[in-house]
């Protein structure tokens, strides 16, 4: 089975997550790093509309949002717990919450100087101004509340706190990690690690958890080229879909589908598979051929173009 492609970049907390979760899996894995902001025209061809980072490619099989991306690890590395679908509903609540509410708080109260010279290192001020400027649209056309600035670092030092009242073992439901603990890390990680913050220095459970979340590495990453990724989409055929992941109504129907609380732009397609969890919307593109796009159904919405 040929090594997954991971289109991400260094400062994504999302992407972190990803990162993370190779390392306790141990996969190797092959890296394509795309800017910080669209247009990002090779994941166009690949994902549609779908603006958020990371996405994750096995041949011409391509996988939009970390759920989606983490049942292809959890699979590969024989690691149900990766997946979230596989996690208790206590931890299934807790990621729901820790993904939306206390990532935004989390991102926005890691906003320091120290973050800002990170950025201005990695990408161009015209860059950095338009990178500002695209998270501020989000912003506004979320539809799910997102915590000002006034209140993002008490938000943050609340959910640090429960996370710390949380770690009564090695890890937030356990000895060993699962899906909540990648979730929970990568917001975090934006304060202490990325923004190098002291504002979690009181919690000593969090920060020894953190230490070993840190340790699992980022599994064993080869660089690849965004030409290189798209040539092995060209050269692929997306895997067959089950006859029972067939019977829905709508498969072989023009639709769209989307996030639905932010970067809530549509991808285009005819629906090629539908099962209890996920969408496979088939696209075609002159750069890459046929593809099949994989969307988690739980946030996204499906909208049918044609009657």
């Amino acid at each position: 089975m040929p090594d997954l492609i991971l289109h991400h970049y260094p400062m994504s907390p999302f992407s972190q997550k990803m990162r993370s979760m190779f390392g306790y899996a141990g996969l190797p894995w092959q890296s394509v790093t795309v800017r910080e902001f669209p247009p990002r025209p090779h994941l166009a061809a690949l994902a549609g509309g779908y603006r958020k980072v990371p996405v994750a490619q096995d041949g011409a099989d391509v996988f939009c949002d970390s759920r989606i991306i983490a049942e292809e690890i959890a699979a590969r590395a024989g690691k149900p717990e990766l997946a979230l679908g596989n996690c208790s509903p206590e931890a299934q609540a807790w990621v729901a919450k820790v993904d939306l509410d206390e990532f935004f708080a989390c991102v926005l109260a890691a906003g320091n100087r120290t973050l800002r010279r990170k950025a201005r290192e990695s990408m161009s001020l015209p860059g950095l101004l338009r990178f500002a400027w695209d998270r501020i649209k989000l912003g506004r056309t979320a539809t799910t509340r997102i915590v000002g600035l006034r209140a993002a670092r008490p938000a943050a030092l609340a959910h640090a706190a429960r996370v710390e009242a949380a770690l009564t073992q090695d890890f937030l439901f356990g000895a060993t990690p699962n899906h909540a603990d990648f979730s929970t890390y990568h917001s975090l990680w934006m304060i202490r690690d990325q923004a190098e913050s002291r504002m979690l220095k009181d919690l000593p459970r969090l920060n020894a958890w953190m230490d070993r979340m840190q340790a699992l590495g980022d599994g064993r990453p080869a660089t690849l080229t965004i030409d290189a990724a798209l040539a092995i989409a060209r050269q692929a055929t997306p895997r067959a879909i089950p006859a029972e992941h067939r019977s829905d109504p709508l498969v072989g129907r023009t639709v769209t589908i989307a996030p639905s609380d932010y970067a809530q732009v549509p991808s285009a397609g005819v629906l090629a598979g539908a099962t209890p969890t996920r969408w496979i919307l088939a696209r075609e593109d002159a750069q890459v051929g046929t593809v099949h796009v994989h969307f988690p159904r739980e946030g996204y919405t499906l909208q049918p173009t044609e009657r």
